[in-house]
């Protein structure tokens, strides 16, 4: 069996290093190791939430925190029950907890069972109409692992995924003017094609040769240019968004942050060096926080 190992992209390597071996897998499972993951799940809900006019529900936006915390990491877990077999044979993930032998798959739904009891804990803190909501995310997370399998474009399945807090956020605070969060959901969900498909060039070589599909193998050399019209296309959404709660230029104003951090990824983007998509990927972070002040703008100063 292999030894504990932290993989390639861990970020918070002297921390998890730090848990005993058994507990530091099941971390790694959840992808504790790499937070990136429940910052992107956990900015879209804030989004919905602040562009809703909900600036003072600072408790909704820590449960949903915790909410992204818990739910990314069953996500995760789930997922790698179902890739064991796939993610043997890539290099980057060849070493994760199920695919290494060191976490049984009962273990793992076990494990996943935990976390998800955590994300019930969250979502009994919603209103009825926002957990049906929740709830109609269950379908999408089920289907993701699969589609790497049968389309080219898994990050679009994933970008529904990843987004759907927006949803939940809006609905939590109030039920009408949907218009303008489905506007900010389908920004949302070409903003995580973009930045997913950075993720995927890390794999590329590996991917082909296993036969997983992605975005960033079928934009092939056009694939700087593929990720600018997704970030366009984001930008272009969150616009109409902003028009519909405050129909005035200057609401458009508050995107011109956004607009440039999504623009310098892009002209910075070398597909080429391992290291400059795993960065520009991982900036999306701070993205997201300057996409939530920009909806924090809007939706403080919009519609009644």
């Amino acid at each position: 069996m292999t030894q504990p190992s932290l993989v390639p992209d861990s970020q918070h390597r002297g921390l998890v290093s730090l848990l005993p071996p058994r507990l530091r897998d099941f971390a790694m499972l959840a992808r504790f190791d790499r937070p990136i993951g429940w910052w992107l799940l956990f900015w879209p809900c804030v989004w919905g939430v602040m562009l809703a006019g909900g600036e003072k529900r600072w408790d909704l936006v820590l449960w949903m925190l915790a909410g992204s915390i818990a739910m990314r990491g069953a996500g995760c877990v789930y997922n790698d029950i179902v890739d064991a077999d796939l993610d043997r044979r890539v290099a980057r993930t060849a070493l994760r907890p199920i695919a290494s032998g060191r976490v049984s798959k009962g273990a793992a739904w076990a494990w996943l069972l935990i976390l998800c009891a955590v994300g019930l804990v969250v979502l009994l803190q919603l209103r009825w109409e926002a957990q049906l909501v929740a709830l109609g995310s269950v379908a999408l997370v089920a289907g993701y692992p699969f589609m790497k399998r049968i389309t080219w474009w898994p990050q679009a399945w994933l970008g529904m995924v990843f987004t759907w807090g927006a949803l939940v956020g809006w609905v939590e605070i109030r039920g009408d003017h949907l218009e303008a969060i489905g506007a900010l959901y389908l920004g949302a969900i070409f903003w995580c094609i973009g930045y997913d498909t950075i993720y995927a060039l890390q794999d590329r070589e590996d991917d082909a040769l296993v036969g997983i599909r992605s975005s960033a193998l079928r934009l092939g050399s056009r694939v700087r240019a593929g990720v600018g019209g997704f970030y366009a296309l984001a930008l272009a959404f969150w616009a109409l968004a902003f028009w519909i709660i405050r129909p005035d230029w200057v609401a458009l104003v508050a995107l011109v942050p956004m607009a440039l951090h999504l623009g310098f990824q892009v002209l910075t983007l070398d597909p080429e060096d391992g290291e400059n998509p795993l960065a520009r990927f991982r900036s999306n972070r701070d993205a997201g926080l300057v996409m939530a002040l920009a909806c924090w703008v809007v939706g403080n100063a919009g519609i009644i």
